[in-house]
């Protein structure tokens, strides 16, 4: 028996029973190898569809596809082995009826070998978590900064400063909670709404842009690691500046280049290629 299939992952009832207890630890991967060098470190995974923006250079997540997503959710789910998988609905791909949801969430899991989908909306997606929920797809919500939903906001603004959004919000999150989330993600809303949500309902609640007193954190790992200039969030702390350091080894790889600094094959290849090779 491999050592990978003897580590048992954690799983959706794992993350659930994690309310009020030790915070929680997540981060997104799009690849294999990005998931291998997170997965010893985090709780649950999540790909995220900022997979557009990070990687395919979108403006935004609306031109994901489900496509797109059941092959990174495949890819992240390979490179991991202890970590809870949680993979985004993209836009389109659920909206217009609890049934076109299912079939794309049922996809999802089938396909990828997920734990969990995950998908934006309160109130408006209440009938559809609870259709999804009973059918046995695990959902974790998102509420408050809904990014499929940006352009309806105005942008990427902070959500729930005046009072009506406010307590649109604390309905969003009494919804998903009733309609049986198990978790769900809580972004850019001010503190104190983080902190009064996650005291009110009954399921674990992630924070990004939102309050520390969540019981739990995700990130966008290249924002995290400096691996995504476009743009970066205010709330996102910085632990390392990898872009800098790839740019800084390309530079020194192209001077090598040209300086035709390298190794004959016969000594780069000697003891590496088979001998019918």
């Amino acid at each position: 028996m491999s050592t990978q299939s003897q580590i048992r992952r954690i799983g959706v009832p794992d993350i659930r029973a994690r309310k009020g207890g030790e915070p929680i630890v997540s981060l997104t991967a799009y690849t294999a190898p990005m998931a291998g060098f997170l997965d010893p470190h985090v709780d649950f995974l999540l790909v995220g569809d900022s997979l557009g923006m990070v990687l395919y250079g979108f403006d935004s997540t609306l031109p994901v596809t489900l496509d797109m997503m059941i092959a990174h959710g495949a890819a992240v789910v390979r490179g991991s082995s202890r970590a809870c998988i949680v993979v985004d609905l993209p836009f389109a791909s659920y909206e217009a009826s609890p049934e076109t949801a299912y079939t794309a969430a049922a996809r999802v899991l089938a396909e990828t070998g997920c734990a969990a989908v995950k998908l934006e909306g309160g109130v408006a997606m209440a009938e559809t978590i609870a259709f999804l929920v009973a059918r046995g797809i695990p959902v974790m919500a998102h509420i408050g900064l809904t990014p499929q939903s940006s352009n309806a906001f105005g942008g990427f603004r902070v959500q729930g400063r005046d009072d009506a959004r406010a307590q649109a919000i604390r309905d969003d999150a009494r919804a998903v909670t009733e309609a049986g989330a198990f978790a769900v993600v809580i972004e850019g809303v001010p503190e104190s709404l983080g902190r009064e949500i996650t005291e009110d309902i009954e399921i674990p609640t992630i924070g990004i842009g939102a309050s520390p007193a969540c019981d739990g954190q995700v990130l966008v790992t290249e924002d995290m690691v400096g691996l995504f200039g476009a743009f970066t969030p205010k709330f996102v702390k910085r632990y390392a500046e990898l872009g800098t350091e790839v740019g800084d080894a390309a530079a020194a790889y192209a001077s090598d280049v040209r300086a035709r600094a390298f190794p004959a094959s016969e000594h780069c290849f000697a003891d590496t290629v088979p001998a019918d090779g």
